[in-house]
Protein backbone atom coordinates (compact mmCIF):
# COMPACT_ATOMS: atom_id res chain seq x y z
CA UNK A 1 0.00 0.00 0.00
CA UNK A 2 1.62 3.26 -1.08
CA UNK A 3 1.46 6.60 0.68
CA UNK A 4 -0.96 8.98 -1.10
CA UNK A 5 0.33 12.46 -0.25
CA UNK A 6 -2.96 14.14 -1.19
CA UNK A 7 -5.94 12.26 0.20
CA UNK A 8 -9.09 14.11 1.20
CA UNK A 9 -9.06 14.23 5.02
CA UNK A 10 -12.07 15.30 7.11
CA UNK A 11 -13.29 15.99 10.62
CA UNK A 12 -16.64 17.35 11.80
CA UNK A 13 -15.36 20.90 11.28
CA UNK A 14 -12.62 20.70 8.60
CA UNK A 15 -11.85 19.27 5.19
CA UNK A 16 -8.35 19.04 3.74
CA UNK A 17 -8.57 18.93 -0.04
CA UNK A 18 -5.67 18.40 -2.45
CA UNK A 19 -4.54 21.89 -3.50
CA UNK A 20 -5.49 22.75 -7.09
CA UNK A 21 -4.30 25.55 -9.36
CA UNK A 22 -7.76 27.16 -9.22
CA UNK A 23 -7.39 27.51 -5.41
CA UNK A 24 -4.81 30.30 -5.78
CA UNK A 25 -7.10 33.31 -5.25
CA UNK A 26 -8.96 31.85 -2.26
CA UNK A 27 -5.71 30.81 -0.59
CA UNK A 28 -4.03 34.13 -1.36
CA UNK A 29 -6.96 35.92 0.32
CA UNK A 30 -5.90 34.15 3.52
CA UNK A 31 -2.15 34.51 2.95
CA UNK A 32 -2.28 38.23 2.15
CA UNK A 33 -2.47 39.08 5.88
CA UNK A 34 1.05 40.16 6.97
CA UNK A 35 0.34 39.05 10.57
CA UNK A 36 0.43 35.40 9.44
CA UNK A 37 4.06 35.70 8.41
CA UNK A 38 5.45 37.85 11.27
CA UNK A 39 7.37 34.99 12.91
CA UNK A 40 7.91 33.01 9.72
CA UNK A 41 11.37 32.85 8.15
CA UNK A 42 9.88 34.29 4.92
CA UNK A 43 8.13 37.36 6.30
CA UNK A 44 7.17 38.85 2.93
CA UNK A 45 5.06 35.89 1.80
CA UNK A 46 1.92 38.04 2.18
CA UNK A 47 2.98 39.89 -0.99
CA UNK A 48 1.28 38.49 -4.10
CA UNK A 49 4.49 37.96 -6.09
CA UNK A 50 6.21 36.13 -3.22
CA UNK A 51 3.09 34.09 -2.45
CA UNK A 52 2.85 33.12 -6.13
CA UNK A 53 6.28 31.48 -5.83
CA UNK A 54 5.19 29.76 -2.59
CA UNK A 55 2.04 28.50 -4.32
CA UNK A 56 4.06 27.18 -7.27
CA UNK A 57 6.20 25.24 -4.78
CA UNK A 58 3.08 23.91 -3.08
CA UNK A 59 1.72 22.67 -6.40
CA UNK A 60 5.08 21.16 -7.38
CA UNK A 61 5.31 19.33 -4.03
CA UNK A 62 2.39 17.07 -4.89
CA UNK A 63 1.42 17.01 -1.21
CA UNK A 64 -0.26 20.36 -0.50
CA UNK A 65 -3.77 20.89 0.86
CA UNK A 66 -6.25 23.71 1.14
CA UNK A 67 -7.98 23.64 4.51
CA UNK A 68 -11.69 24.41 4.41
CA UNK A 69 -14.06 25.23 7.27
CA UNK A 70 -16.94 22.78 6.78
CA UNK A 71 -19.55 25.11 8.29
CA UNK A 72 -18.78 28.07 6.01
CA UNK A 73 -17.04 26.50 3.02
CA UNK A 74 -14.33 29.13 3.51
CA UNK A 75 -10.65 28.37 2.80
CA UNK A 76 -8.83 29.01 6.10
CA UNK A 77 -5.28 27.85 5.36
CA UNK A 78 -2.92 25.29 3.94
CA UNK A 79 -0.50 22.54 4.95
CA UNK A 80 1.38 19.81 3.15
CA UNK A 81 3.13 16.49 3.25
CA UNK A 82 6.61 16.57 1.72
CA UNK A 83 9.90 14.68 1.50
CA UNK A 84 8.42 11.22 1.92
CA UNK A 85 11.34 8.85 2.47
CA UNK A 86 10.21 5.25 2.04
CA UNK A 87 13.67 3.88 2.92
CA UNK A 88 13.58 5.64 6.32
CA UNK A 89 9.81 5.21 6.69
CA UNK A 90 9.31 8.93 7.30
CA UNK A 91 7.68 12.08 5.96
CA UNK A 92 7.58 15.79 6.74
CA UNK A 93 4.51 17.90 7.49
CA UNK A 94 4.80 21.65 7.13
CA UNK A 95 4.35 24.85 5.16
CA UNK A 96 1.28 25.33 7.35
CA UNK A 97 -0.56 28.60 7.80
CA UNK A 98 -4.02 29.65 8.92
CA UNK A 99 -6.17 32.77 8.77
CA UNK A 100 -5.59 34.79 11.93
CA UNK A 101 -9.26 34.45 12.93
CA UNK A 102 -8.56 30.71 13.33
CA UNK A 103 -5.66 31.14 15.74
CA UNK A 104 -6.17 29.84 19.27
CA UNK A 105 -9.27 27.83 18.31
CA UNK A 106 -7.77 24.34 18.04
CA UNK A 107 -7.61 24.36 14.24
CA UNK A 108 -3.89 23.57 14.10
CA UNK A 109 -4.31 20.71 16.55
CA UNK A 110 -7.22 19.31 14.52
CA UNK A 111 -5.29 19.55 11.24
CA UNK A 112 -2.17 17.97 12.71
CA UNK A 113 -4.32 15.22 14.28
CA UNK A 114 -5.80 14.42 10.86
CA UNK A 115 -2.47 14.50 9.08
CA UNK A 116 -0.58 12.54 11.72
CA UNK A 117 -3.29 9.89 12.08
CA UNK A 118 -3.19 9.42 8.31
CA UNK A 119 0.63 9.52 7.99
CA UNK A 120 1.14 6.96 10.74
CA UNK A 121 -0.87 4.45 8.72
CA UNK A 122 2.16 4.42 6.38
CA UNK A 123 5.28 5.70 8.18
CA UNK A 124 6.92 5.41 11.59
CA UNK A 125 8.31 8.94 11.89
CA UNK A 126 7.04 12.40 11.02
CA UNK A 127 9.32 15.42 10.94
CA UNK A 128 8.58 19.16 10.86
CA UNK A 129 10.71 22.16 9.88
CA UNK A 130 9.94 25.18 12.07
CA UNK A 131 11.53 28.58 11.56
CA UNK A 132 14.13 29.39 14.21
CA UNK A 133 12.23 32.59 15.07
CA UNK A 134 8.74 31.08 14.90
CA UNK A 135 7.93 30.77 18.59
CA UNK A 136 4.20 30.13 17.98
CA UNK A 137 4.94 27.08 15.85
CA UNK A 138 7.65 25.83 18.21
CA UNK A 139 5.12 25.89 21.06
CA UNK A 140 2.58 24.12 18.84
CA UNK A 141 5.12 21.34 18.17
CA UNK A 142 5.41 20.67 21.90
CA UNK A 143 1.64 20.58 22.23
CA UNK A 144 1.37 17.72 19.76
CA UNK A 145 4.26 15.81 21.34
CA UNK A 146 7.00 16.54 18.80
CA UNK A 147 10.55 17.08 20.07
CA UNK A 148 13.33 19.23 18.64
CA UNK A 149 16.04 17.00 17.20
CA UNK A 150 18.27 19.49 15.41
CA UNK A 151 18.73 22.55 13.27
CA UNK A 152 18.90 22.67 9.50
CA UNK A 153 19.13 25.27 6.77
CA UNK A 154 16.10 24.74 4.53
CA UNK A 155 16.10 25.58 0.83
CA UNK A 156 12.67 27.05 0.15
CA UNK A 157 11.24 26.78 -3.38
CA UNK A 158 12.22 30.01 -5.17
CA UNK A 159 13.06 31.77 -1.87
CA UNK A 160 16.17 32.25 0.25
CA UNK A 161 17.45 29.44 2.47
CA UNK A 162 16.49 29.85 6.14
CA UNK A 163 17.50 28.31 9.46
CA UNK A 164 14.85 25.93 10.79
CA UNK A 165 14.56 23.70 13.81
CA UNK A 166 13.74 20.07 13.08
CA UNK A 167 11.05 18.43 15.20
CA UNK A 168 10.18 14.74 15.23
CA UNK A 169 7.39 12.53 16.50
CA UNK A 170 7.31 8.76 16.20
CA UNK A 171 4.31 6.56 15.59
CA UNK A 172 4.74 4.99 19.04
CA UNK A 173 4.89 8.40 20.74
CA UNK A 174 1.79 9.56 18.84
CA UNK A 175 -0.18 6.42 19.67
CA UNK A 176 0.84 6.66 23.33
CA UNK A 177 -0.15 10.34 23.54
CA UNK A 178 -3.50 9.71 21.91
CA UNK A 179 -4.47 6.66 23.95
CA UNK A 180 -3.38 8.22 27.24
CA UNK A 181 -6.26 10.73 27.11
Amino acid sequence: MSFNTQPVLTTDQLILYPLQQEDFEALYQVASDPAIWEQHPNKDRWQREVFTTFFEGAMASGGAFKIVDKATGQVIGSSRFYDHDASHNSIFIGYTFYATHCWGKGINRAVKQLMLDYAFEYVNEVFFHVGAQNIRSQIAMGRIGAHKTGEETVAYFGESDRLNFVYRITKNDWLHLNTAH
